[in-house]
């Protein structure tokens, strides 16, 4: 089997996945999952997509994450995962879909407006 390569994005957070097969090593800018996400909580996230599939330990995994906070990362790497497994079998796609791993997460963060503290919050109205 070759290299799949798939991509997944959350708020601000891009990652790059690179899946051959291996023995379950999921790598993140050259630091192992455990390292990069210490967070218990992260960790299953990111391994959602490949423990609903039972593959856990089958293939290897590379990945580039930029951008955003560790918990968009994390989003960023399951949705990017999701993808590359569903190249590798398209069958696998509606088990995927049902736990909506497939689906991109639209919400970004409102821009600040000028004359305003905030997106959406203003400064106190005075009449006099």
């Amino acid at each position: 089997m070759e290299v799949v390569n798939a991509l997944g994005r959350r708020k601000a957070a891009v990652a790059r996945v690179f899946v051959s097969e291996g023995s379950g090593q999921i790598t993140i800018n050259k630091r192992d999952l455990e390292n990069y996400f210490p967070s218990p909580m992260l960790q299953y996230i990111v391994k959602q997509p490949l423990n609903k599939l039972g593959v856990a330990e089958k293939y290897d995994i590379k990945v580039n994450l930029d951008g955003g906070g560790f918990n968009g990362q994390a989003e960023a790497l399951r949705l990017a995962i999701a993808r590359a497994l569903v190249k590798i079998n398209p069958e696998d796609k509606s088990a995927l879909k049902a736990e909506g791993f497939m689906t991109r997460d639209p919400r970004e963060v409102e821009r600040k407006k000028s004359g305003q503290p905030k997106a959406r919050k203003k400064f106190q109205f005075s009449k006099r």
